[in-house]
Parts: C-alpha cells; structure tokens; sequence
C-alpha cells in the first residue's frame, strides 16, 4: 500500500481577493474521493454535480472525470467514471493542473495544481487542510457575480435586501473567515452511499 501524499492547491476562479485552499491527500485516492476533500476543504455542501478535466499530457484532450450520465444523450461529453478513476493516473508529475467545476448552474469554477509528493507522517490522519483563504461562497447564490452582489449588500446596512440577504445567511456571513484547522473530512465512501443510495 502505497505511504506518498498528494498536496493540491485549489483556487476557485473569478473571485477577489482569491478564495483558496491547500490539501493532502492520500495517493491512491480516487478522482471521487478528491472531489470529496475538495468539498469539504472548500465549504461546499455537495449539493450539485461536478467535473474534473484534465489532460494527461499536452499532446492529448484533457478528458472529463466524474459522475458519468445514465440516460446517455447524443451530445453528451464522454465522462469517465470518478470513483474508478485513480487520481495517480493522471497526476503523475508535480506542476500539473486540472479544472474542477461544481454547480453547473452557478458554474463555480476551481484551478487545481499538483504541487508536491510527500511521505506519509505517521500518526498523521489524511486527507488534511494545511492552508487556506478566505470563506467559501454560500450556496446557490448566484455564481461569482451573485456572490460579489451578496457581499454588497451585507456590507450596506441602509440596502432594501440587507436584512432579508442577512436572514437567508442565517443571521452572519464573514467573507474573510476561514481556519484550516477546523475543516472536517467525510469519509468518500460513506458520501458514495448517501448520494447513491438507490444504486447506479
């Protein structure tokens, strides 16, 4: 069994300043169960569907990895199958980057970067936060220009929508907030069984 940890830097896209986040990850991890981390890194509630695109090397496509689609419409892209997909497949030299988009609605759009191999520290428990910035957007707010919107308005109290954008927040968002420290990993496989309860 593999003892190599993966370090991933996350950037979601078209945000200022940059919303970002630093993990480890075990290197046989499935593109799934790296979907899985970078849900809970980032403060997504995996509400919404995703895609990784990636290109093994700059002579072929990238290709697209996630959940692929059951009812098979003509002009679907081909999808390879995340959960059977290991991560070590593609990212197999330090530099390389994917994108990984959730939400097709709000199209949320990530820069991942291959940034390191590391040994595995005994007594450490993987995957890991190690580094980070700034609060992840809420939920279907809208996308990039939705979440810049929401923050003008919390930030203006005399706004027709302040207290009811406030309400919908649960009463506080601070934008600026985030701890490595105290993100919490879901077990991928235990995530697996509740999002597809009913089989595939």
């Amino acid at each position: 069994m593999s003892s190599r940890i993966y370090q991933f830097k996350i950037e979601l896209l078209e945000i200022t300043p940059p919303i970002w986040r630093r993990i480890l990850v075990p290197e046989k991890y499935s593109f799934w169960d790296l979907h899985v981390a970078i849900q809970d890194a980032m403060g997504w509630q995996d509400y919404h569907l995703h895609n990784f695109r990636i290109k093994k090397n700059a002579f072929l496509d990238a290709v697209s990895i996630g959940i692929p689609d059951n009812e098979g419409f003509a002009d679907a892209e081909p999808q390879l199958t995340g959960w059977e997909t290991p991560i070590s497949d593609y990212f197999d030299e330090v530099g390389m980057q994917a994108d990984y988009e959730y939400d097709f609605g709000d199209d949320w759009q990530h820069k991942i970067t291959f940034e390191a191999i590391l040994e595995k520290e005994k007594g450490v428990k993987y995957p890991r936060c190690i580094d980070g910035a700034r609060a992840c957007p809420p939920e279907d707010c809208g996308g990039s220009y939705g979440y810049e919107s929401l923050l003008e308005i919390i930030t203006n109290p005399k706004h027709k929508e302040h207290k009811g954008m406030l309400s919908w927040l649960g009463g506080k968002f601070d934008p600026e907030k985030f701890n490595p420290a105290a993100v919490k990993f879901d077990n991928p496989k235990q995530r697996f069984k509740l999002a597809f309860q009913d089989g595939l």
